[in-house]
């Protein structure tokens, strides 16, 4: 399965795009998408343009997006905003299931610490994607993404299988006791 990870910024957008076989994780590409001027529409449009050439590159099965949280400043959080807004139009529009993660989510997933600083995470993806070269700290940050996803993609087929298995079925909100099949 290809993920790729998206760390959603109005001036830097970072992506990353990873391969998981099983556990194994190996890096398929990152990048930053650069946006500048004072209008924001063109500056969003270059960004849903750039990144949809980017999806269609590089194929991806499922996408993962940053969190974002409020700032002090309402005016920048309003257009981080914005940005995380085509980091997951886009995704959308190729059809990808997308999740997405807070910053603390993200770290503890790659570090196992939900306050690492960046160079613990940039440490801990070239860890886990050896010889991996980072296009900056906004690429390396899209790889954490996309690594953390790829953790709970893991764990989720691992609990598929295992509740697959268990006696009790849950739907619909009702616990039922299943018969053990002949």
């Amino acid at each position: 399965m290809r993920v790729i990870g998206i760390d959603p910024g109005l001036r830097n957008l970072g992506w990353g795009v990873i391969d998981m076989a099983g556990s194994r994780l190996s890096h398929v590409a990152n990048g930053i998408i650069h946006s500048a001027g004072e209008d924001l529409a063109l500056r969003l449009l270059a960004l849903h343009s750039a990144l949809t050439e980017v999806i269609a590159r590089h194929a991806p099965d499922a996408a993962a997006v940053e969190q974002t949280f409020v700032n002090k400043d309402a005016v920048a959080t309003l257009k981080l905003g914005q940005a995380r807004g085509i980091a997951l139009l886009v995704p959308a529009q190729a059809g990808l299931p997308i999740g997405e993660y807070a910053p603390n989510a993200v770290k503890k997933a790659v570090v196992g610490v939900g306050h690492a600083d960046k160079l613990q995470v940039q440490h801990m993806v070239r860890h886990q994607l050896p010889g991996v070269t980072f296009d900056g700290p906004d690429a390396a940050d899209a790889l954490a993404i996309a690594i953390c996803h790829a953790h709970h993609l893991q764990t989720s087929a691992r609990m598929g299988g295992s509740l697959s298995r268990a006696p009790i079925d849950i739907t619909g909100g009702q616990a039922r006791i299943r018969r053990a099949q002949p």
